[in-house]
């Protein structure tokens, strides 16, 4: 496609990639919802697990190729991947099919670095390799004997916001094992911070009605080297989430959606996870998202939705409704 010599008119050819099917706790998904509640619109297994999906986005067109969202990748052990019901795809395999080399990704953007967005910034090495990192295993199942693993992306620029890779490295959150070592110390190098303003003023959240004290354009955050590319926070589900916009090649304004609404059966106003480290901030920062994409038509993508993850906006009566769309 060809770009416009202005940074901000910049728009992005881009494609879904599904980066692996995978099943989570319905009960944790939804948090404070009960199951009699939620299971109208989503069918647990036998388990008690929810179908969820590892979305991501490949963008074109402002240089060299850039990859929203990693997935968990490749390096759970046979334990975790059967907790999690996982298919055995990654993001590697995605990009395969588009035909993108993962060392011709110039910029990654992740909304946080828990392992199933996050875990696929670094891959297992493969016969003959030479580790770039060595040590603690990732996994759900206890302790695991050192490994070694590879930079997926070694050529790659990652953007993630400071309070979020802080609070990674610390292990700040209500999962113990989400930040593990193998999937941010080997990327230390490449990480490259954003400090997006804060929705409110930080240990005061807003009344559960109340308007954001800033207009979004005021809290967006364009990423350097990324023309028309920008980001702002999302916090509930970790403090340092971000949400991802740009303006796409059919002039529509795209907005990546974190696990502040993961799936379209989250629209609801208490639809917050068990996994938030805030949920009231969750429900409050939802609402937010919300009229500002009815308000501005942003076509949504959802990041773990299992269906069609292409969302519209529209008010109701009494709420907010999501419409499926097109990629």
């Amino acid at each position: 496609m060809t770009c416009t010599t202005a940074a901000t008119d910049v728009r992005y050819s881009w494609k879904l990639l599904r980066a692996g099917a995978f099943r989570l706790d319905g009960g944790s998904m939804f948090g404070l919802i009960p199951r009699v509640v939620w299971s109208r619109e989503v069918e647990p297994d036998d388990r008690g697990r929810v179908a969820v999906q590892h979305n991501c986005l490949l963008l074109e067109g402002g240089g060299s190729p850039v990859l929203i969202e990693t997935g968990t990748g490749d390096k759970l052990d046979a334990k975790s991947r059967e907790i999690f019901a996982m298919d055995g795809r990654s993001i590697l395999d995605a990009l395969h099919e588009v035909d993108c080399p993962p060392d011709d990704v110039g910029h990654v953007v992740v909304s946080h670095l828990h392992f199933d967005h996050a875990g696929g910034l670094t891959r297992l090495c493969r016969p003959g390799e030479t580790p770039d990192w060595t040590g603690p295993a990732s996994g759900m199942a206890g302790s695991r004997p050192d490994h070694g693993v590879k930079r997926t992306f070694p050529g790659a620029v990652v953007h993630v916001q400071s309070r979020e890779w802080s609070d990674a490295l610390a292990n700040k959150s209500v999962m113990t094992r989400t930040y593990f070592k193998d999937h941010l110390e080997p990327i230390a190098g490449q990480v490259r911070l954003v400090d997006s303003p804060r929705p409110f003023v930080t240990g005061m959240p807003p009344s559960r009605d109340a308007p954001p004290l800033t207009t979004l354009e005021q809290r967006e955050t364009p990423l350097a080297g990324l023309p028309g590319v920008s980001v702002f926070l999302t916090p509930g589900h970790t403090w340092g989430q971000q949400a991802v916009k740009f303006t796409d090649t059919g002039g529509r304004t795209v907005v990546f959606v974190p696990d502040v609404m993961p799936t379209a059966a989250h629209v609801g106003a208490a639809y917050s996870l068990g996994y938030d480290v805030e949920p009231y901030t969750s429900s409050v920062i939802r609402r937010w998202l919300l009229e500002d994409a009815a308000d501005g038509d942003w076509l949504l993508i959802l990041d773990h939705e299992a269906g069609n993850p292409c969302r519209r906006v529209r008010r109701t009566e009494k709420w907010f409704e999501l419409v499926p769309d097109s990629p």
